[in-house]
């Protein structure tokens, strides 16, 4: 695992294992905390996290022994959380019915994101990113979460570059 400063990217590799999403939720708490990023923009980006790093586990069609690798950054007033896998298939939001217990996970990506998309990654597979618009720093550097608002509704879906 890799320690930044604020500000840095973050990158982080992790097997293609169920425990993964758990480890990988403590990364990213753990370097929110260093950026001064807390309240809803965590509790978000953690739940993305999660769902984004879960799709990578379940649903990539790639090779025993290949890992996931999740990038961490802030820019612009913007927090990036990316997850590269080694499978070419491209997510596709689902529409769950009330009693599946799966299917919801793009979904919330799209609903509780600024942003979202997929792009190929260098070399073999894709990369998913969700952007998170990360409320005004107050005196301090501490985050003022009193002014996050999920985006439920116009949540964006396209392919872009970095």
């Amino acid at each position: 695992m890799t320690q930044a400063s604020p500000r840095d990217a973050v990158v982080n590799r992790f097997s293609r294992h169920a425990r993964s999403v758990g480890r990988a939720r403590a990364v990213l708490r753990a370097q929110l905390a260093v950026w001064g990023i807390a309240g809803d923009a965590a509790e978000v980006a953690e739940l993305l996290l999660s769902e984004l790093v879960t799709n990578a586990v379940r649903h990539a069609c790639a090779p025993q022994g290949r890992e996931i690798r999740t990038l961490f950054s802030v820019n612009g007033g913007l927090l990036r959380l990316e997850v590269s896998d080694a499978s070419d298939r491209q997510p596709s939001p689902t529409v769950a019915g009330d009693g599946d217990e799966g299917g919801r996970g793009l979904s919330l990506v799209a609903a509780l994101s600024d942003d979202w998309g997929v792009m190929p990654r260098e070399g073999v597979g894709k990369s998913v990113w969700a952007l998170v618009k990360l409320p005004a720093r107050s005196v301090g550097g501490l985050v003022d979460d009193s002014r996050i608002s999920a985006q439920v509704l116009g949540s964006r879906h396209r392919q872009q570059r970095r």
